[in-house]
């Protein structure tokens, strides 16, 4: 079954609206069976498959000139077992529904990103995350996988089945698309839980010399630094005991719909027409938010509306390389006489075992640098790459960079591990595009 594509004349274009692709057909299959199909016919065509989820990643990673892989039909929930405390899902469940259903149920992630718009296997497969002291991206979460494989069979991994499945599932919970299509993953869950939220501001480099204390003291510490001033913004969320005390209505709306998405629309517009007062826009934007504390369920505290577009690069790197990078970020901004007026937000996550993670065998420190969208963030983003790449820094796989196998070979000291599995799952390259060309190695 064809769908048409979110453009006009078949051309498909991502969130950030700085990628577009036009594949030969797009097809939305409603059941593995036709997923399947699918990915056999193409390969009688000649034709490459990708998949593509709510296109909120800044790379070309689902973009094709053939076969588009539409999953809205692949949606739901297909099993909750709260023995072993898991839940599986459809491959284009929505995270926004997905949160919402558990929380029905009673159930949570344990950890999740800021923005909730991604379906799940987008948002595991380039990698997605929080922040956490001890817990890691929503692909950490994943304790069984299907995916559809190149020559068109069903796949199922986890972490209790053979070599093989194992080997595949290291890799495949962040698979960039490469090792076939997901159609289905197994999350672990727990009971629905509190937490309370600490907003407030500090100053740069107080964050920075208190930085290892505020990561120790706390289960998911994050915080926004304002280029231009030696402000900030910090989050810290912990577990509690309640009771649910939610941010009111009216607080609410004017500091996540008025301040964070509304006059800061408008800040960033201003900022576009006239680069010269981005500075001053920075020092009240940097003083707008004010300290606050609320209690609520998971996704309510980790999860945030984004409604201004904005194009993003995002580099883990050592922990303990953080406060050094930060200061080489800040004095470069300030040496450059570049208009920085979106905040660059830092957060963290414990090594993990997958792959091609960001955090693979390595303590992490992410930072995410912004550009509003249509502002030109080459210039930035340029330099923001020289310094992270001096730290060995590994890019989010979503998120505009300019990394390629070389590199990563030298970043990832299992990168040669996922390459051989590749070649084992598709030696045709079925899942082929320009993107995992550069990023894999042809």
């Amino acid at each position: 079954m064809s769908s048409t594509a979110n453009g006009k004349n078949g051309t498909w274009r991502n969130w950030g609206g700085n990628v577009t692709a036009r594949p030969a057909r797009q097809v939305a299959p409603a059941s593995v069976e036709e997923l399947a199909a699918a990915v056999r016919r193409a390969a009688e065509d000649g034709l490459k498959v990708k998949a593509v989820g709510t296109g909120h990643s800044f790379t070309s990673i689902a973009a094709t000139d053939g076969v588009l892989i539409r999953p809205q039909l692949l949606t739901g929930i297909r099993n909750i077992d709260r023995e072993a405390m898991t839940v599986t899902v459809e491959a284009g469940t929505p995270l926004k529904r997905l949160n919402a259903a558990l929380a029905r149920e009673g159930l949570s992630l344990t950890n999740m990103g800021d923005i909730m718009e991604q379906t799940v296997s987008g948002a595991t497969s380039t990698g997605t995350h929080g922040t956490g002291r001890e817990s890691a991206s929503i692909a950490a979460q994943i304790t069984g996988l299907e995916l559809v494989t190149a020559d068109g069979s069903v796949l199922t991994c986890s972490e209790k089945g053979s070599a093989e499945e194992r080997a595949v599932f290291a890799a495949a919970r962040i698979g960039l698309g490469a090792l076939g299509i997901i159609t289905a993953i197994t999350f672990a869950v727990e009971p629905l839980f509190l937490l309370t939220a600490r907003e407030e501001p500090m100053p740069f480099e107080r964050v920075l010399a208190e930085f290892d204390q505020l990561w120790a003291e706390n289960e998911h510490f994050e915080f926004y630094w304002f280029p231009h001033t030696g402000n900030t913004n910090t989050k810290r969320n912990n577990r509690s005991a309640g009771p649910e005390q939610p941010v009111g209505q009216l607080a609410g709306w004017f500091e996540d719909e008025f301040l964070s998405n509304g006059v800061f629309q408008v800040a960033q517009w201003v900022g576009r027409a006239v680069p010269a007062t981005v500075p001053a826009i920075a020092q009240v934007s940097s003083k707008a938010l004010s300290a606050r504390t609320y209690t609520d369920i998971p996704y309510k505290v980790f999860t945030s509306p984004r409604r201004v577009r904005f194009v993003e690069m995002e580099y883990a790197v050592p922990r303990a390389a953080l406060a050094e990078t930060l200061r080489e970020l800040k004095a470069m901004v300030e040496r450059s006489g570049l208009r920085v007026s979106f905040p660059v937000e830092v957060r963290t996550a414990p090594a993990d075992d997958i792959t091609l993670s960001t955090a693979s065998g390595r303590d992490s420190a992410y930072i995410a640098v912004h550009m509003f969208r249509g502002t030109p963030h080459q210039a930035y983003f340029t330099a923001a790459e020289r310094i992270f790449t001096a730290h060995e820094g590994r890019p989010h796989w979503g998120k505009v960079h300019t990394g390629d196998a070389e590199y990563f070979a030298r970043v990832y000291p299992r990168f040669g591990e996922f390459t051989a599995l590749r070649d084992r799952l598709d030696p045709e390259r079925l899942f082929q595009n320009d993107y995992l060309r550069r990023v894999l190695g042809a």
